[in-house]
Parts: structure tokens; C-alpha cells; sequence
């Protein structure tokens, strides 16, 4: 046996790290608890720096916990394999750090990122409506794009799901599954949505309620808004959204394990370029494009959610922290997800994942215990029906600014973080059939992201309608952003103090499994084919990430590289068909003999006691 993270260096870390995590816990508890013990003692910027000490430490701990492994671990496939980090000495991480990359990939992607903020910074204006131009054609003429191509993927996913291709196993009858179910779950939710879900969870809800899709033909602020508002936002964030990963996601881990195809988002062309085409310009291209859309999405997101953090901070303790303060919150992220993609998926990664589904779960139920439940209820229960019968009319509507400023834009978005999303499951998902991939990958967390929404949304409009708590009007008093949404409707609830730090925490734990995965995904697309991306890479692009982040809060330009990295989105809904249609030529030649969800019921039916009466009947 080899234990990971045995090395002396760690071991002084975590020893610095666990008096650091509880010596700034107390503050941040009592603070949050007992405000009138340390309010004197620690003020402004200071509750940042506490909290982030906090978060931090206690997440960088968790994550470098050494891990009993196997002596052959490197030389296992699979996903550990081809996820793995060479765990290489600070001192040399350097040595030959450029050598080991790709040169096309990596040396592409950080000029295109270097002239985009060049541009920006040289010519802001020109550069502002150049992509104002691409945003103005991508989503007002190509809307059926991304609306027919969505709409297919949820398609495919149900032939999957209960098609004879659903019971082909990745890796062969007798691969097994690397992680547990529960951990296999908790690492795709979390990777795949990010603190988009804390972000926009209460607030979505409640755009919708105060300017409705006029496909709806209701009122603003009325009884029926409301369920129109719910509809929505279960429509942006359920079946359809994740498809678009695992229309990606599948064909990648299905040529992987299968066929032998390296874990590239490239993979996805191997029925049309061969195994040995992969190394060509063409696929090189698809993994370029990769690379940008996810630093370009993460990047964004990690100053989106910094806003956020700042806010509560700001909000809970009368506080204005400045670009000062997001300087210090995205430096602190960098380090904790850094140090997680550093540690590697089975340490880091996963038990991220794991706290942050649990944090996730937590939240839910002191909501759902202390939130106005019986308004949920009903208008939950009102939202799900309608989205269910009117599903197909939302997957079709792409006309109108309205549906091009929400339905397009997210679709976009949920397509442009695809690739490391999508490459990402297919690591995962060795020595699971294909029928659990898309119930895992589809099904489950759609259904996570749902309750959410109905829940946090559902509170959130049940305090507007009512007149409770004006929420839109907090929004409006902050020039418009969407960050605040949530603090006023904390503090009219009983535990406010619990739920507005769970929810802090929420915020920081999500974007950390977003941003670790991606920077272990992109490190592992820039480096050359066959090699295993080392610490010196997972510090370059995980500092990158957190430079564009920052250059976003304190430059400007966020808005630009926004819609540079969604329109990314427009690509890769193009290759999602090509992928589709690659991966059933694949199956129709390949994969042939396999039974439906349907047979293996009447099978399952036939070996019960009903079942052997029944055929006794018809014997007789």
C-alpha cells in the first residue's frame, strides 16, 4: 500500500491548517452567533480575511488528509488513472513544464486569452461591439440552433434511458465502478453546476414573476405569475440543461472505455477520424475551443459568485469591502481549488463533493423546516404539472428577445461548460452502463436542481407576493444585481443567522468543486497526449483561471468575456449532433444485442411469485 499525501511537506501544512481553521471558525461562529463578543475586535476587510480563513483552511485540510492507496494505483485504467496528477516536488515543478505540453492546445488557448484581454484594455469600445455584433447574431439568428439541438439531446437521452444501448456497460462486462454511487452522484452535481445554482436560485424566480415571458400571457406580480415564474426557472435548470453534458459526457467515456480513445473532448470524432486521427489539427481545434469555454465560463462564475460572497459579507456586517476585498476573496479561492486539483480526485475532489453536496442537503431542509411551506407546495406542485405538460411549447420557443435573452443565453451557456463537465463524467463513469450515466447525469441532478429552485424560488416568491419582504425592490436599491437576492429573504426567516451562513458557505464550497474540476480537466487537455498533467500545471492554469476572474472584478470586460465563452456554446451544440450522430452509427454497428428497460422488467416480473403464477395460468 502507498499513502497520497505522506510527504513531509503536507504534513506541516495540514498542521498549520487545522489551528488556522479553528482559531478563525470561532471568530466567524461568534460573529455570526454572537456578534456582540468579537464586533469590536474584528471589523471591515477583516471579516473577509476571517472568513476566507476559515472556508479555506477547512477545505485545504480536508482535501490534503492522506488517502491509502493500492502500490499500482498509476497503473490501473480508469479514472483515477486518467484523472491522476503527477504529484511532483514543489522545488521542480517547474522542470520541463512547457516540454510537457501540448503545444497547439496550450500554447492557442493562453494567446486567444491574452489578445482578448489585450483588445479589451487597448480598444474597450471596438472590442465591446465586436462581441456585442457575435452576441446580436449568434442568439436573435441561430436561436433554433440551440433550441432544436437542446431539445434532441433530451430526446436521445430518453432512447438511452430506456433503449437496448442503455444496458451497454463503459469498460466491458466485468469493469467495475470506481466510486461509490453516492460519491459518483455528489461529484457530478457538484462539478456540473456550480454556484450558479446559489447564485441564481432565489433570484431567477423572481424576474420572472416581475417581467413574465409574454408566451405566458399573464400579469406581472399576479397569482398566475407565480407559477409561470417556477415553470421557468425548473425549464433553465432541469432535463434540458443537462442533457447538453451528457450528449458530450457519453460519446467521450463510450470511446474511452471502449474503444480506446484518449480522455479528450476531441474523442468525441473518433468514428469519423480513427484513434490515430485525434492527434490531427481538427481535433486539436474541438479541445482549443474546450479549454477557452471553460476558463472563459469558470473565471466568470468565480467573479459572479465573488460579487455574491461579497454581498453577504457586506450585508451581514455593514461592511463595504471594495476591489480590495474581491482581490482577497478570488486570491483565497484560487489557493483552495488549486490545492484541491492538486491533491487529485480522490482526495480533494470527491470529499469536496461530498461536503458540498451534504452543506447542499442541509440548507434544503432548515428552508424547507422554516420556509413557507405550504405556499411551496402548492406552487411547486402547480409548476412541476405545468412543466411537464407544457414541455414541449417552452423546447420550442426561440422567437422574441425574451426568449433570446433567457431561454437561448442559458441553453448557450449550459453547452459552452459541456466539454469539461462532459469529460469529466466520463471519467467517472467507468464500470457503469449507459443507463445509469444518463439517470445519474440527467435524471438525478435535474431533479436536485429542481427542488432547489422551487424551494429557495418558491420562498423567495412567496415574501414578494405577499408583501413580506420586497425583495425586487433590495435588487433595485443595488443598481440591478442579482447577488443580493437572497440575504433579505434570510433575515426574515426564523435561523436567519444559520441559514445566511450555510449559505455563505454554499457559495465558496460550490464554486470550489466547479473550479477545481476544470482546472484539473483543462490541465489535462493542454498537456501532450499520454502524459499525466503535473502540480506546475494544475498551479498555471489554476492561477490563470483566478487572473481572468480578477482582471473580470476589477478591469471590467466581464460582461465580454461572458458572452465570448457562452457563444462558445454555438460550437459545441454543433458537435453534440456530431457526436450524437457518430456515437449511434457506433451503436448500430457495434452494439447490437442488448435488451430495453422494458424487457428487464418483464424479467425481473417473471422470476416473482405474480410473475411464475401467471405463466402458470397460461400453461395451463
Amino acid at each position: 500500500m502507498a499513502t497520497q499525501g505522506a510527504s513531509g511537506v503536507e504534513r506541516l501544512v495540514r498542521a498549520a491548517l487545522l489551528p488556522i481553521c479553528v482559531v478563525s471558525g470561532v471568530v466567524v461562529v461568534s460573529g455570526f452567533f454572537f456578534p456582540w463578543i468579537v464586533g469590536s475586535v474584528v471589523s471591515g476587510r477583516g471579516w473577509l480575511v476571517v472568513s476566507l480563513l476559515f472556508f479555506g483552511s477547512g477545505l485545504a485540510y480536508l482535501a490534503l488528509l492522506p488517502l491509502d492507496t493500492p502500490d499500482d494505483a498509476d497503473d490501473r485504467t480508469g479514472a483515477p488513472y486518467l484523472l491522476r496528477v503527477r504529484h511532483v516536488s514543489w522545488r521542480n515543478w517547474a522542470s520541463g513544464f512547457l516540454a510537457r505540453q501540448d503545444p497547439v492546445t496550450f500554447g492557442v488557448s493562453v494567446v486567444v486569452l491574452a489578445a482578448f484581454f489585450a483588445a479589451r484594455l487597448a480598444v474597450p469600445a471596438e472590442a465591446g461591439a465586436a462581441v456585442a455584433v457575435v452576441e446580436g447574431v449568434l442568439f436573435d439568428e441561430f436561436g433554433w440552433l440551440f433550441v432544436g439541438t437542446m431539445l434532441l439531446a433530451v430526446l436521445y437521452c430518453l432512447v438511452l434511458l430506456f433503449g437496448p444501448w442503455g444496458a451497454i456497460k463503459l469498460g466491458g462486462p466485468d469493469a467495475e465502478p470506481t466510486y461509490t454511487y453516492p460519491t459518483y452522484f455528489a461529484m457530478v452535481f457538484t462539478a456540473g453546476i456550480a454556484a450558479g445554482i446559489v447564485f441564481w436560485g432565489p433570484a431567477e424566480s423572481l424576474f420572472h414573476y416581475g417581467s413574465p415571458p409574454p408566451a405566458t400571457n399573464v400579469a406581472p406580480r399576479s397569482d398566475a405569475a407565480v407559477v409561470a415564474a417556477l415553470t421557468y426557472a425548473v425549464f433553465h435548470w432541469g432535463i434540458s440543461a443537462w442533457s447538453a453534458y451528457l450528449v458530450l459526457g457519453l460519446p467521450i467515456a463510450y470511446f474511452t472505455y471502449r474503444r480506446g480513445a484518449p480522455l479528450r473532448v476531441s474523442t468525441i470524432l473518433t468514428p469519423f477520424l480513427g484513434v490515430d486521427g485525434l492527434d490531427g489539427y481538427a481535433a486539436k481545434l474541438v479541445d482549443v475551443l474546450a479549454i477557452f469555454a471553460t476558463i472563459g465560463g469558470v473565471a466568470t462564475s468565480v467573479a459572479v459568485v465573488g460579487r455574491q460572497f461579497l454581498a453577504g459579507v457586506g450585508y451581514q456586517w455593514g461592511v463595504s469591502l471594495g476591489g480590495v476585498g474581491a482581490l482577497l476573496f478570488v486570491a483565497g479561492l484560487v489557493v483552495i481549488y488549486s490545492i484541491s486539483a492538486e491533491s487529485g480526485v480522490q482526495r480533494g475532489i470527491r470529499r469536496i463533493a461530498g461536503v458540498n453536496l451534504a452543506l447542499f442537503a442541509l440548507f434544503a431542509l432548515l428552508l424547507a423546516v422554516v420556509g413557507p411551506r405550504g405556499f411551496v407546495a402548492d406552487a411547486g406542485a402547480a409548476a412541476l404539472g405545468r412543466y411537464v405538460s407544457e414541455f414541449v411549447p417552452l423546447s420550442l420557443n426561440y422567437g422574441g428577445d425574451w426568449a433570446a435573452a433567457w431561454t437561448v443565453w442559458n441553453w448557450s451557456w449550459w453547452f459552452s461548460w459541456a466539454p469539461f463537465a462532459g469529460l469529466f463524467l466520463a471519467a467517472l463513469s467507468k464500470g457503469r452502463r449507459v443507463r445509469t450515466v444518463v439517470f445519474t447525469g440527467v435524471v438525478a441532478t435535474s431533479a436536485a436542481s429542481a427542488c432547489w429552485h422551487l424551494l429557495l424560488g418558491g420562498t423567495a416568491l412567496s415574501f414578494q407576493h405577499s408583501g413580506r419582504v420586497d425583495v425586487l425592490g433590495a435588487v433595485d436599491a443595488t443598481g440591478g444585481t442579482e447577488a443580493v437576492a437572497g440575504f433579505p429573504i434570510f433575515a426574515s426567516l426564523p435561523l436567519s443567522r444559520l441559514l445566511m451562513f450555510c449559505f455563505l458557505a454554499l457559495i465558496v464550497v460550490f464554486i470550489v468543486t466547479s473550479a477545481d474540476t476544470s482546472t484539473l480537466v483543462v490541465s489535462i487537455l493542454a498537456t501532450r497526449r499520454g502524459d499525466a498533467p503535473t502540480t506546475g500545471s494544475i498551479v498555471f492554469w489554476g492561477v490563470l483561471q483566478g487572473l481572468v476572474a480578477v482582471a473580470v472584478l476589477l478591469v471590467g470586460g466581464g460582461e465580454s468575456l461572458q458572452t465570448v465563452a457562452v457563444s462558445t456554446g454555438g460550437p459545441f451544440a454543433v458537435l453534440s449532433l456530431v457526436s450524437l450522430v457518430g456515437l449511434t452509427r457506433t451503436f448500430r454497428r457495434h452494439e447490437r444485442g442488448h435488451s430495453t428497460l422494458l424487457n428487464r422488467a418483464v424479467v425481473v416480473l417473471a422470476d416473482t411469485p405474480l410473475g411464475r403464477a401467471v405463466d402458470g395460468d397460461h400453461e395451463d
